[in-house]
């Protein structure tokens, strides 16, 4: 009896071993899933209106372009500019995206005459007085977080994988993010964003995708709510073109300064 008992136990623990190895390959699967859907895009150019609402519902409207190209064995290459409102024409923000090193970011300030480096330890602050943190612009790579898968729901009638993912990066903002990604495409359909306090800080909702080259979907708008100040932040998505030849070349501190 004693042989027998210490045989389940022994099995009892090594099931529940088996599980938690279970579900982090479970959550690491589903990442390179949500990845691998999104290879080969070459390169994107988008209209962007970003409009910034605050807690009694007042909201002002931000116009920019947004360049994107994609770079092989590593994370993407991103410039954005804003064209409007006139107080902030030109200010943009140009982010070399790292699968395992810490991004390089910089911000271009027309009105100082110059283009500021963002150090790591403040990539977590916000980006123009917005809910968006300068980390959340940078290309999400499978490489910048641990993964665990921790159910199955549906969400806004979708059926959706929930995995957690852990940010590598001590200098990240968020103790964790919770996931939802439906099983139908593998897109992000929510992000609960969780503040180095481990409380629910904000969530990121992304609606009205739809499939561009045939191949790649886009949402239309991504809409982030601060839940602990009561603002909110809302990117809408237009006008998309892919693969338009950019190259390296146009993503420098230089073109930064140039792209008015």
């Amino acid at each position: 009896m004693i042989r027998i008992i210490s045989a389940f136990l022994l099995l009892s623990i090594s099931c529940a071993y088996v599980q938690a190895e279970s579900a982090e390959e479970k959550g690491l699967a589903i990442a390179h899933e949500v990845d691998a859907r999104d290879n080969g895009f070459v390169d994107t150019k988008v209209e962007l209106e970003m409009v910034l609402r605050d807690v009694s519902g007042n909201q002002n409207a931000r116009s920019m372009r947004l360049r994107i190209l994609e770079v092989p064995e590593d994370g993407d290459k991103s410039l954005t500019v804003f064209d409007s409102p006139p107080d902030i024409r030109g200010t943009g923000l140009l982010t070399f995206s790292h699968k395992v090193a810490s991004d390089d970011q910089w911000l271009n300030l027309p009105a100082l005459k110059r283009v500021k480096r963002i150090a790591s330890k403040n990539k977590s602050g916000p980006f123009v007085g917005s809910e968006f943190a300068f980390e959340d612009l940078a290309s999400q790579e499978v490489e910048k977080y641990t993964y665990r898968f921790v159910r199955e729901e549906d969400f806004d009638g979708q059926a959706c994988f929930v995995i957690e993912r852990v940010p590598v990066d001590r200098y990240s903002g968020y103790t964790r993010q919770v996931a939802w990604v439906d099983k139908a495409e593998y897109r992000y359909q929510k992000i609960d964003y969780y503040d180095r306090k481990g409380s629910l800080l904000k969530t990121l909702t992304s609606t009205g995708y739809q499939k561009y080259n045939g191949a790649f979907w886009r949402a239309d708008s991504m809409y982030m709510v601060n839940h602990q100040t009561g603002k909110s932040t809302e990117l809408l998505w237009r006008n998309y073109e892919f693969d338009t030849g950019l190259k390296d070349g146009d993503f420098t501190k230089n073109s930064l300064q140039r792209m008015r």
